[in-house]
C-alpha cells in the first residue's frame, strides 16, 4: 500500500515530521473506526435481517480515512500529552532492562 492522496509530506508536516507520531494517531483512529462500524453492524443485525447500512459505510479503509482526517486537520494530537505517553513509555524500559 502506498500513500499517494493525501502525500505523505503533507501528513508529516501535522505530526512534527515524525513518522512513528503518525502511524501512531492513524493507527489507533483507524482501530476506532472500526470499532465503531463493527458496534453499528450489531446494533443493526439486532433488529433487522440484512445489514445494507454498515456495508455501505464501511467499503473505505479505515486507515484511509484516518490519514484524511490528519491531513484536513479534525484529526490531532496534544504535543504535551503524547510527549508524557513517550517518556513514561522510556522509564518503563529502563526500569525493565
Amino acid at each position: 500500500m502506498s500513500i499517494t492522496s493525501p502525500e505523505i509530506d503533507s501528513l508529516l508536516e501535522k505530526t512534527e515530521q515524525n513518522p512513528f507520531l503518525l502511524c501512531a494517531i492513524a493507527s489507533k483512529r483507524a482501530c476506532d473506526i472500526n470499532n465503531m462500524l463493527r458496534g453499528q453492524h450489531l446494533r443493526v443485525t439486532a433488529i433487522q435481517e440484512f445489514d445494507d447500512i454498515t456495508t455501505v459505510v464501511s467499503g473505505e479503509d479505515s486507515i484511509s480515512t484516518a490519514m484524511e482526517e490528519i491531513d484536513s486537520g479534525t484529526l490531532s494530537f496534544v504535543k504535551e500529552d503524547f510527549d508524557e505517553d513517550i517518556k513514561g513509555s522510556n522509564i518503563r524500559v529502563q526500569h525493565n532492562s
